[in-house]
């Protein structure tokens, strides 16, 4: 089973569950622990515009093993963590 995370970019399909006949590009925001059918689950998810702007937030019931996932987020060590690049005067 596809394991999903906060920020991976997918593509839901036909494959995923029949409601999506026509394919759409969504973020995930999260995987929620609600209790569902063996192989499925629920998304929290941003739906994506062609440029790649959030247009409508979904919670969607698919099977992860029937998703494309066209980018998978990367955990940023706790030392490479971004700082702000302003400094505070005192």
């Amino acid at each position: 089973m596809t394991t999903l995370r906060a920020g991976d970019l997918i593509q839901v399909t036909r494959a995923a569950s029949v409601q999506f006949v026509k394919p759409i590009r969504c973020r995930v925001i999260r995987v929620l622990d609600w209790i569902t059918y063996d192989g499925w689950c629920w998304l929290d998810v941003y739906q994506l515009d062609d440029k790649g702007d959030a247009v409508a937030r979904r919670s969607i019931f698919v099977q992860p093993a029937g998703l494309v996932v066209h980018r998978r987020t990367v955990p940023v060590p706790v030392g490479q963590q971004r700082r702000s690049s302003s400094k505070v005067r005192p």
